[in-house]
């Protein structure tokens, strides 16, 4: 069965390859000269810019940890291939930018622009191919960020685990909270409000490990009058009965008579659904997260009622669309200021000014999504208004490009 399965991803591929082959050979003569002129500058950007990101974000770290904790070189290597696509990812934005400067600025420094308006070919049909392609580079970087990187990068994370020495502490999850919205109870007729909407139970835990909590400490408002505070060493969630099992407590009750009982217990059942378990495994960083799993997380945080790590989860879906149209951004930008008879870009040059706009566009997005999570903004706007200024910032350099 997985021979079949290989055999029929293979066959899928080498189509796709054919397909991409026929389609490049019927464009026009001026299209594919000048994606000759891109694509080389585009690998080399590719690789430049992979190799800095993996060496500052993973490399150094791998070999602190092959070193101080005795990670195996197999299992480190293992890891690094596992992170590469998440890496890629960065690079190909800033990869777009800089092989469309390197790329219309040699041929604005030859004069085979200026001879190909000599011929009436106007500047808007000479960067069309950049565009095109960075439309391309747009729909990979979104597979690749969407897709493949989630899945790679806990992949990586499993490894790590498994790799390092029993004495590195690995948490899974820090800090739950989970607050439940229930009807309130009579306590003597026993009868339940008809709005359910109350806030009638906060969930906390300070540490959870292989779906165990520990340091629990559970709030109870649902009986008018009454309030009960449960704290115990560790609770595990029982599916069948769909109750939480708490282990070495305590259960203190205040009655509306402000009169205090407390009990002791090994072993405790207490009704409430999974909310904390799933809150628990939401990702930390939502790179590591799907559009849907994302969208999923964002619902139960406001089922939950924490409503800014709700907003926080909206902006960073927004950002799981914008992040990958910056290739389309930087190709307008880059092939406006590359096609300027005035500038001659040498790779170096090319190199510099890249990373300042770079640097500009992230910082940019950067303040914007920090308005979006703090609620100054909309999800949608902090999210767009970087690539939204950055747009009109690209139009206006290809008007005034020669």
């Amino acid at each position: 069965m997985n021979n079949i399965t290989s055999l029929s991803k293979k066959t899928m591929h080498n189509k796709f390859i054919k397909y991409l082959s026929n389609k490049y050979s019927n464009l026009p003569i001026l299209d594919r000269w000048i994606l000759g002129q891109l694509i080389p500058p585009l690998f080399f950007s590719i690789a430049a810019f992979t190799v800095v990101s993996l060496s500052v974000g993973i490399l150094f770290d791998l070999i602190r940890k092959m070193v101080e904790y005795g990670l195996p070189i197999t299992l480190a290597l293992k890891i690094m291939i596992l992170k590469l696509p998440g890496f890629l990812v960065i690079s190909f934005p800033m990869s777009v930018l800089l092989s469309t400067l390197l790329a219309y600025g040699k041929l604005s420094s030859n004069s085979e622009l200026l001879a190909l308006k000599s011929l009436g070919i106007n500047k808007y049909r000479i960067l069309a191919p950049a565009l095109a392609l960075s439309i391309f580079m747009t729909g990979l970087t979104f597979y690749f960020n969407n897709s493949l990187v989630p899945k790679t990068n806990k992949s990586a994370e499993a490894l790590m685990r498994n790799g390092l020495d029993t004495s590195v502490v690995i948490e899974r999850g820090h800090d739950i909270f989970f607050p439940g919205y229930t009807a309130l109870t009579d306590p003597n007729t026993n009868l339940s409000t008809k709005r359910n909407t109350y806030l009638t139970q906060i969930f906390f835990s300070r540490v959870v490990e292989n779906n165990v909590m520990k340091n629990v400490t559970v709030m109870d408002f649902s009986k008018r009058g009454y309030k009960q505070i449960l704290s115990a060493k560790e609770g595990t969630f029982e599916k069948s009965i769909s109750a939480w099992i708490f282990t070495d407590g305590r259960l203190i009750t205040l009655d509306e008579n402000g009169n205090t009982t407390s009990i002791g217990f090994d072993k405790y059942t207490y009704p409430l659904g999974d909310g904390p378990l799933k809150v628990s495994k939401i990702p930390k960083d939502a790179n590591e997260m799907t559009v849907k799993q994302a969208i999923e997380a964002k619902n139960l945080y406001l089922q939950s009622g924490n409503i800014r790590e709700a907003r926080k989860m909206s902006v960073r879906i927004q950002e799981k669309f914008t992040f990958p149209f910056a290739c389309v951004v930087f190709a307008l930008i880059g092939s406006s200021l590359g096609s300027k008879s005035n500038l001659r870009s040498s790779r170096s040059q090319g190199f510099g000014l890249s990373v300042i706009l770079i640097l500009v566009y992230y910082v940019l997005s950067f303040v914007s999504s920090a308005f979006g999570v703090k609620g100054i903004f909309s999800p949608f706007l902090s999210a767009w208004l970087p690539v939204i200024i950055s747009l009109f910032g690209g139009i206006y350099l290809l008007k005034r490009s020669t």
